[in-house]
């Protein structure tokens, strides 16, 4: 069989399913949110009760903003999806920690966070398990080869084509040896010689 089963994902430019587009809005999602914790990661840290950890913050920021381009950047994904679960995963720790230590509005304020990333973490595992489903299954792209002959115009537009070429002069065999080198080659080779 010449054709080669490939994962949709793995089709550079090619692959237009939604799970696809869900990947790249999460990767911009991902770069928003990671600037945004760069940026306001003081702010962020006293509402959600995390006072003195916004270090912590802009690290979570940075992480953000390297997956997200891993994400837009990458022609499978998957992997950086998952990526951004463990993520989820680290930033809902994270919260509970601020929860505990959270007073008044902070509270409302981690559990509106707790909400939001608990949401995003659903739909991260979705759009990770719907890319994964994806490669290899029935559903997947197939690259067919058959009609490709590796020459820009085909097969039909390459034949004769050398044909058509001239030899320049000074690659040809000179009239005055012409005779004599191909009459040696023609002559029978006598037995015993």
């Amino acid at each position: 069989m010449h054709a080669t089963t490939l994962p949709r994902t793995a089709l550079r430019g090619r692959s237009r399913s939604a799970h696809d587009a869900l990947a790249k809005g999460l990767g911009w999602f991902s770069i928003g949110l990671g600037t945004l914790e760069l940026v306001a990661a003081r702010s962020l840290a006293d509402g959600l009760g995390l006072h003195g950890r916004d270090g912590l913050v802009r690290a979570y920021g940075v992480r953000e903003v390297v997956t997200g381009i891993a994400i837009l950047a990458s022609h499978d994904p998957e992997p950086w999806i998952w990526a951004r679960v463990m993520g989820d995963a680290l930033d809902l720790a994270t919260l509970a920690v601020g929860a505990g230590r959270a007073e008044g509005s902070e509270r409302t304020n981690v559990a509106v966070a707790l909400a939001a990333v608990a949401g995003v973490t659903a739909l991260d595992i979705l759009c990770a398990q719907g890319l994964d489903a994806e490669k290899g299954g029935p559903k997947t792209a197939v690259a067919d080869y058959r009609d490709r002959s590796g020459f820009p115009k085909g097969v039909a537009a390459a034949r004769g084509v050398a044909r058509d070429f001239a030899v320049p002069r000074d690659m040809r065999v000179p009239d005055a040896m012409r005779g004599d080198v191909f009459a040696r080659r023609r002559r029978p080779v006598p037995a015993g010689a």
